[in-house]
């Protein structure tokens, strides 16, 4: 009787070997197409959101300057609308919908904030109770007038906690001081002392400065008219009880604030009177947002316009997307 043995055939082993790898190979590739079709669908779902919401942030920005024309064609008077909230340029935040998505807007009239290319030695008291106001120290506040002083002055000497071209040079990402006014307040940017949670908060509770200054009013007085609380606090002889009554009478009319100011104490003095004013402006910026149901994903415009005439207007600064606070 022939005995029968079993032979390991090695081929059949690196068949084994081929097929499992090709399987893997194939399970890989697939799992990698899957993963890049979803990446592909989130990814045109993400755009088209975006696109929604950046129209809608447009359609908040034509809305705020549709409320500057009423503004501004009835000036002097008290404005009642029936069944309607008056907006104020004051920097108040408002909202409205188009179609399934919403909007949000802020106007801000330009006259009511610190123009950073009308500040001198003279005046810097106002921004320097600003940012100390905002929690910086004393000494930091003090490098950021000086520093930005010496940024829009036409010479390279630096005042005594300022910053030149010596110093901008010396940083990784050199530049030069610019020598001349600010051509748009994200320029802060570049100044020593500057930072982003500076101008534009923190983006959780606590909000940056951006919308308290301007290159854009005409002179360097502010109008108490429609200047911000943490405006209004900053100006020299101001107290807290000054302010709410400040913002109080604004819902009351133009003329009543006016005649407020002219009757505080001191209010002619030129202690007082060099820093305010209530003359009206033209000039305004108009921040909007726009979101679908999660108000956290969003779009937002900023601009800033001029109204020339009472059909007309000019548009100064557009920044999209912006950061807002």
């Amino acid at each position: 009787m022939q005995n029968s043995e079993t032979f390991y055939n090695p081929q059949k082993g690196i068949a084994l070997l081929i097929v499992l790898w090709i399987l893997t190979f194939l399970t890989v590739l697939v799992l990698s197409f899957s993963m890049m079709v979803r990446s592909e669908v989130y990814s045109t779902i993400s755009f088209k959101e975006d696109i929604e919401n950046k129209l809608l942030a447009e359609a908040g920005t034509e809305r705020g300057i549709l409320e500057i024309f009423y503004l501004n064609t009835n000036k002097n008077q008290k404005i009642i609308l029936e069944n309607m909230e008056v907006v104020k340029a004051d920097g108040r935040e408002y909202s409205g919908n188009a179609g399934e998505g919403f909007y949000s807007f802020r106007i801000f009239d330009e006259s009511g904030k610190i123009n950073i290319n009308f500040l001198s030695d003279g005046n810097r008291i106002i921004l320097n109770n600003l940012l100390v106001n905002y929690g910086l120290s004393v000494n930091e506040a003090d490098s950021i007038i000086d520093s930005i002083l010496d940024w829009k002055d036409a010479d390279e000497l630096h005042r005594l906690n300022g910053a030149e071209s010596d110093y901008y040079m010396s940083l990784p990402d050199s530049y030069k001081s610019k020598n001349s006014d600010f051509s748009t307040l994200e320029e802060l940017l570049l100044v020593k002392g500057i930072t982003p949670e500076i101008l534009f908060g923190d983006g959780k509770n606590k909000t940056g400065i951006i919308n308290l200054l301007t290159i854009y009013s005409k002179n360097n007085k502010i109008n108490i008219k429609t200047a911000s609380k943490e405006v209004l606090a900053a100006i020299p002889g101001f107290t807290p009880d000054i302010i709410d009554s400040v913002i109080t009478l604004r819902d009351s009319g133009p003329d009543e604030t006016t005649t407020y100011v002219q009757s505080l104490p001191g209010a002619g003095n030129e202690a007082i009177a060099q820093y305010i004013t209530t003359d009206d402006s033209n000039i305004y910026t108009i921040e909007a947002t726009g979101y679908k149901k999660d108000k956290k994903i969003n779009y937002a415009i900023r601009s800033t316009v001029t109204v020339e005439q009472e059909n007309k207007y000019s548009v100064l600064y557009y920044k999209s997307p912006a950061q807002v606070n």
